[in-house]
């Protein structure tokens, strides 16, 4: 990925990387990253920094981050503005998007050297006069992460364009509060896009962004100890368009799936769903291919390749998303087909064991093949398709 990035108040080179003088060197106190990931925001620019420079306290240390994924001058007119503002304005453009607003916010806090870390949108629906005031309320309370929430008294969606976006927005909420219910303990409005966090507090290395729903990754795989919360009003777009597709909804939903899915467990339930959802395309594929006159037997078998590869793209998108990357996906796809075809010859001698050896009867014998082949077969899947290789070339497909 080829990044650039400009910083206008440094006196080192345009292309430098944003790093602390010293390793050890300790991060002023109260000192704040504003991340603002933006993505061709470049009628807001002026107009936000003129609010946050009227905002931001004197005593306050905050430099500001823009991460870019822009495709028009958003970055030049950053650098432009940057000149008239006092405090320190730096732009990290990537040329790969990778991870959407999520990744771009975490290319970020990679980048973060001080005791706070505050994001928000470029559009100027987050008011930044509320910026110090997320940070204060960490710093009275003892918070790790302070939410900007909609959702509590004196907040309000009102900047939401339209009874469908509201629908959305409230839908989303309650689909996320209701699976995360221990992680988002404490935390009204998980769609936000503002608010603070204790560099501390940050696990890197954990974060796999999709998207767009930063706090929510944030949230759940960071775990803060403790959280707060500050009103905010949703307030309209200054300029441009939403960013928010359909597109994104569905990379949403796949980010959900993802992170209910990171615990062992939880992706062992989900392997056995997507498995009773392959029965569709299975079934389907018999019914087409034996009214073509296809010999049942040879049917079966090719029907069931149909149900394989079903299996295979859910799991795929939903299940291990983020270890694709170990291996080219026809390798994946030819270790997934072959474990598959293999449960069915290893499911026969098992029973037949279950019946003949220790004397079940057919159908417990059944049952119990079915779970053990089923155990086994996920955790083969992990280990043998999904986990990285002990060395060697990995793949980006």
């Amino acid at each position: 990925m080829s990044e650039d990035l400009w910083a206008p108040h440094a006196l080192h080179a345009p292309s430098a990387p944003h790093l602390p003088e010293a390793a050890d060197e300790a991060p002023a106190p109260g000192s704040v990253t504003l991340i603002i990931p933006t993505f061709n925001e470049s009628g807001n620019i002026d107009e936000l920094l003129s609010r946050l420079a009227a905002a931001l306290p004197a005593h306050l240390p905050v430099s500001v981050l823009f991460v870019d994924d822009s495709t028009d001058d958003t970055p030049a007119v950053i650098e432009k503005a940057a000149l008239d503002c006092a405090f320190p304005v730096e732009v990290l453009h990537r040329e790969s998007p990778d991870g959407g607003l999520g990744g771009a916010v975490v290319e970020g806090i990679g980048r973060a050297d001080t005791d706070w870390i505050v994001v928000m949108d470029a559009d100027l629906q987050h008011p930044p006069h509320l910026v110090p005031e997320l940070v204060g309320e960490g710093a009275r309370t003892g918070a790790d992460l302070v939410v900007a929430s909609r959702y509590i008294a004196g907040g309000s969606r009102a900047g939401l364009a339209g009874n469908y976006r509201i629908a959305v927005s409230r839908g989303a909420t309650w689909l996320t509060k209701g699976l995360f219910p221990r992680a988002l303990r404490g935390i009204s409005d998980p769609m936000s896009g503002f608010f603070a966090m204790r560099r501390s507090a940050v696990t890197e290395e954990a974060l796999k962004p999709l998207g767009y729903k930063i706090l929510l990754e944030l949230a759940v795989r960071c775990r803060p100890a403790r959280v707060a919360e500050v009103p905010f009003v949703f307030q309209d777009r200054f300029s441009g368009e939403s960013k928010s597709t359909a597109r994104e909804g569905l990379r949403f939903l796949t980010h959900l799936a993802s992170l209910r899915s990171s615990t062992p467990l939880a992706r062992m339930i989900g392997f056995g769903l997507i498995g009773l959802s392959g029965f569709v395309p299975n079934l389907a594929a018999l019914w087409m291919l034996t009214h073509t006159g296809m010999n049942y037997l040879v049917a079966e078998v090719v029907a069931n390749q149909a149900g394989v590869l079903w299996n295979f793209l859910l799991i795929e998108t939903l299940l291990f998303r983020d270890r694709r990357r170990h291996r080219h996906w026809a390798d994946r796809l030819g270790r997934f087909t072959l474990l598959a075809n293999a449960d069915l010859l290893l499911r026969i001698p098992l029973i037949a064991v279950f019946v003949g050896t220790w004397g079940f009867g057919v159908l417990s014998a059944t049952a119990l093949a079915l779970v053990t082949t089923f155990v086994l077969r996920f955790a083969a899947t992990e280990a043998l398709v999904y986990l990285p290789r002990k060395a060697g070339r990995t793949h980006t497909s």
